[in-house]
């Protein structure tokens, strides 16, 4: 039975696909099973009140996604359009029918059909089906069921994200007719939604000013793993009719804020094509943009005046782009900025955002200059790069809201600066940085003289989280080295409103400090702990005493757990990782948890040695819902295959290594036809009983985009000589990696295990 959340989740989530108006005085409400999505129909198998209609929701989605042609008519000849309708209102502001594979332009025309004034003739309808059967090209056509003029003018904002069966271009004509007035469009992890469709979008929609166009960011980042190598296999062009159509009439697009995270389709001349189009682009994420070079970046900062927000983290973002934004803009069209700041007239001052984290070309000369530039910023990132104080200390800004130097090499006396200057810090994220543990040493690496010390307003010896407990309200933090029980102490008021928290390698919490974390920080809804110790009382208090805990990670830490910390009701939790600490895990504990925390969407156990085949029924049966599995070293889960996991079918992103050498050779096609949502796979070839597997043909793989096969080798090892067949052992060598974009298959090998 739902609760009072998720009948709140419900009726706001899921209003498209009810045919009467949902309030607390409603007795009967009539749900369009087929317009559910399927994450939310698959997780109410579970439930005793729900679970018939959710089988029927579940099989009907997965027809529809299977055969469309003939499932549609089906359902039309049984109960006509009304099994399809959609529910739009005149007042109705957001359309999200995100998460439905099972929508296609046919199914999506046809669910609109029922408010044309128009009467709908069978022959007509089945027409219009024989019409998108056969869509190819540059012909998007539109049934005449929607010549009839209608619109919902209210409505500014469409989410189709995670759509894998449509032709957007139809689409676009569609949507041109039926909301007028739209403002923003969300089709994240649409891999078929091209450049050339969003030039062919702003050409039908000028009002539109927030396109958000994410796909899952490429494990190969060229500057973090090292390439074996690499092979590329473009498909044959289908789009070259619409390009050739659309390129000569692009004018300027009203698109302020534009999302390609993840996109390794575009290039320089896809920026350079977005800096002409877009004049008025005022945010840009690039993140995980590995087609792109650091020239091309450099050309866009120039061109795009307007610019106040950039994420180029895991990019080619390097020293050209950084001159870039510390060149003086022209003064001709430009308010002039009162400042006395020395550098007001640079690009980089007007910046608000930027997010460089993992840019591995960026030097710490060009770091220097380019903090010596910013001091509007409200978000910083510099995540692995090589900042170190020299450099951050060159920041003036006091409008930083949040701040991510993680794996950086800052030490506390550059943080105190920024602490200072900046007490509106709701987010501070520091894990990975060494310098910052008590006791060390950085002369020879050039630490900062006393004089700048004084410069700056600090002195040594002082603590950054007694700064931070001084001087903020934090809502979400990491810590890693240098954090200790005192620190904790230290921060008092600064965590009373902490939401997430995450403790990594060289931060030590305490065990007194980690069962009272619930009245240190009482609204945390996230707790990830890296290498800590920990017990079963300190568990018991978290998951007991944290009520809006949603997301709970234990990995790699010590001490004595047993199955006696799952044994508690966590109803709210929605994400799991165990990783290396529980070694005991047995199936009858597997069964407890699902019964203690009965609303996971995601999953990771690793090092459950004694795990066996059956596992595999009991997660699938207890948590039909997920959306996220990954087991390793996990016994023999998949020593008679991987079979089971099919029943979630939800599942985007799967990942099997080391559970046992059984998984067939067809697993990986199979995997991208059963599971419609699924977007990311990752296996290893010990676990293959063939050898190997096949690999999909770009037609067949759904919405599947990244496959990675890891690769072990045989490692001896030279202590035990007597019993040389008993001591093999695999050691990883390479990891195989296949990536599909709307233009190409790029297959790429590298060393890491990623």
């Amino acid at each position: 039975m739902m609760n009072n959340s998720e009948v709140k989740l419900a009726r706001r989530r899921y209003k498209l696909a009810h045919n009467v108006d949902i309030t607390n005085n409603v007795r009967t409400i009539m749900v369009q099973l087929s317009l559910l999505p399927l994450w939310f129909a698959a997780g109410k198998r579970r439930d005793c009140y729900f679970s018939k209609l959710a089988d029927e929701s579940c099989n009907g989605i997965l027809n529809l996604v299977n055969d469309p042609s003939t499932t549609l008519r089906c359902i039309l000849r049984h109960g006509g359009f009304q099994n399809l309708r959609i529910r739009l209102t005149e007042f109705m502001e957001r359309v999200d029918l995100s998460d439905c594979p099972q929508i296609t332009t046919a199914f999506l025309q046809l669910a609109l059909c029922s408010y044309s004034t128009e009467p709908l003739l069978p022959e007509r309808v089945e027409q219009s089906l024989i019409e998108h059967q056969n869509l190819v090209g540059d012909k998007y056509p539109i049934s005449r069921c929607l010549v009839q003029s209608f619109s919902f003018e209210a409505v500014h904002v469409l989410d189709i994200s995670k759509w894998s069966g449509v032709h957007f271009e139809a689409a676009i004509e569609l949507f041109c007719k039926l909301f007028p007035s739209l403002r923003t469009l969300k089709a994240s992890y649409c891999l078929n939604f091209r450049m050339t469709t969003l030039y062919y979008l702003v050409q039908k929609f000028s009002l539109v000013d927030e396109v958000d166009l994410t796909v899952d960011v490429s494990p190969a980042i060229p500057m973090q793993v090292s390439t074996i190598s690499t092979n590329i296999e473009s498909y044959r062009d289908l789009s070259g009719s619409s390009y050739k159509m659309i390129r000569d009439e692009l004018s300027l697009s009203s698109i302020t804020k534009l999302t390609l995270k993840g996109r390794s389709d575009i290039n320089d001349m896809d920026l350079e094509r977005i800096s002409s189009v877009f004049a008025s682009l005022s945010h840009l994420n690039i993140k995980g943009c590995t087609s792109v070079t650091d020239v091309g970046i450099s050309k866009l900062i120039c061109k795009c005046m307007e610019l106040h927000s950039l994420v180029v983290s895991d990019t080619r973002f390097g020293r050209n782009s950084i001159l870039s934004l510390c060149s003086s803009f022209p003064s001709e069209g430009f308010p002039v900025v009162h400042c006395e700041q020395k550098n007001s007239t640079s690009f980089a001052f007007r910046l608000q955002k930027l997010n460089i984290g993992g840019c591995k070309s960026v030097d710490e000369t060009s770091l220097l200059l380019l903090l010596s530039h910013t001091f509007r910023l409200k978000s910083l990132c510099m995540r692995g790069t090589v900042l170190a104080d020299d450099a951050l200390c060159n920041f003036f800004g006091s409008s930083l809201e949040r701040v991510d130097v993680s794996d950086t090499m800052v030490s506390e006396t550059s943080l105190i600066h920024i602490i200072r200057r900046n007490p509106g810090l709701r987010l501070f994220k520091a894990r990975g940085c060494r310098n910052l543990c008590h006791g060390g040493s950085r002369q020879e690496e050039g630490k900062l003289t006393s004089e700048v010390l004084s410069y700056h307003g600090c002195s040594p010896g002082e603590d950054m989280y007694f700064e931070l407990g001084r001087k903020c309200m934090l809502e979400e933090a990491a810590f890693g080295w240098g954090f200790s029980p005192f620190s904790l102490k230290h921060l008092g008021p600064a965590i009373k409103s902490l939401r997430a928290i995450a403790v990594g390698l060289g931060a030590s919490f305490g065990h007194y400090e980690l069962t009272l974390l619930h009245e240190t920080c009482p609204m945390l809804e996230s707790v990830v702990l890296h290498f800590q110790v920990i017990s079963d009382v300190i568990v018991k208090s978290i998951v007991e005493s944290l009520k809006h805990l949603k997301v709970l990670g234990l990995c790699y830490c010590l001490g004595d757990l047993s199955s006696l910390s799952f044994y508690f009701s966590m109803p709210s939790l929605r994400k799991l990782r165990l990783e290396r600490v529980t070694p005991w895990m047995k199936n009858a504990d597997l069964v407890i948890l699902t019964q203690s925390c009965p609303n996971l969407i995601e999953l990771s156990l690793s090092g459950c040695k004694h795990l066996n085949s059956e596992s595999q029924r009991i997660i699938s049966n207890g948590w039909p819902g997920l959306i996220s599995i990954h087991l390793e070293e996990c016994g023999e889960v998949t020593m008679n295959g991987a079979s089971s996991l099919f029943d979630c079918k939800a599942i985007e992103d799967l990942s099997l290594r080391h559970n046992g050498c059984g998984i067939q050779r067809s697993f990986v096609v199979d995997a991208a036809s059963k599971l419609p949502m699924l977007r990311k796979l990752s296996l290893d070839l010990c676990d293959a009983n063939e050898g190997g597997f096949d690999s999909p043909s770009c037609a067949d793989r759904f919405s599947l985009s990244i496959i990675k096969i890891a690769r072990c080798k045989q490692w001896r090892c030279p202590f035990n000589l007597q019993k040389l067949d008993d001591c093999r052992r695999p050691l990883h060598k390479e990891t195989i990696i296949l990536e599909w974009n709307s233009k190409e298959l790029r297959t790429t090998v590298v060393k890491e295990r990623v």
